[in-house]
């Protein structure tokens, strides 16, 4: 069995997108986020840093796998089912580079410029401009990337493509639009039409709706 403990939240997006594309059964279990459950001590005990999504894999006689962070989960379920990514060294590092780049890059810029501007207890202009300035930047960087690639890792569809849409599927919480991207909007299009994403983002607006 994999149960999955997520929100309607960018990162949790991922997950269940990515079960999905790999047709693997899974339960959805809400954590609303909104309402500070997270941070309760049921939740606690998969995650101790009190963030969703969080993945358990009981599928293995014998074994219990907690696993958060997002982008590990990603790796996780591709590994496990040998698809969404590269075997071969050099395309399997290119997927790394962009998953690395979005965690080191996309999701803090956008999460902080997202939060200076809309949740921020006082205003703090400097840091909102700080942030929404490196969402703009990482956003046209990504932009010229898939001038040249069909998707952001090369000609194949993966997981790192999983990883940049769920801040893009969000990107209005950043202030970030995508209508001087050309390259950026067709690749998200051509994401977000895919079948087991539709499903995922349905599934998971679902718990919100709840």
């Amino acid at each position: 069995m994999i149960e999955v403990y997520a929100y309607a939240t960018p990162n949790s997006i991922k997950v269940p997108i990515a079960l999905e594309e790999l047709g693997l059964d899974y339960t959805l279990h809400p954590v609303n986020v909104k309402q500070g459950a997270q941070k309760r001590e049921s939740f606690r005990t998969l995650n101790p840093n009190a963030k969703v999504p969080v993945l358990v894999d009981t599928r293995q006689a014998g074994e219990r796998l907690v696993l958060s962070e997002s982008a590990a989960i990603l790796v996780y379920l591709a590994e496990s089912q040998q698809q969404l990514l590269p075997a071969t060294r050099n395309a399997r590092a290119c997927v790394f580079e962009q998953l690395f780049f979005h965690a080191s890059a996309i999701g803090p810029s956008f999460g902080n410029a997202g939060f200076f501007a809309k949740l921020a207890a006082e205003p703090q202009p400097l840091a909102q401009q700080r942030f929404s300035a490196e969402a703009q930047r990482v956003t046209a960087l990504l932009d010229g990337l898939l001038a040249e690639r069909t998707f952001v890792a090369g000609d194949e569809y993966s997981i790192a493509d999983i990883a940049h849409f769920g801040w893009f599927w969000r990107r209005a919480f950043a202030g970030v639009a995508l209508d001087a991207y050309p390259n950026l909007s067709r690749w998200y299009a051509s994401v977000e039409q895919r079948p087991p994403v539709q499903r995922a983002i349905a599934r998971v607006n679902a718990l919100a709706a709840a």
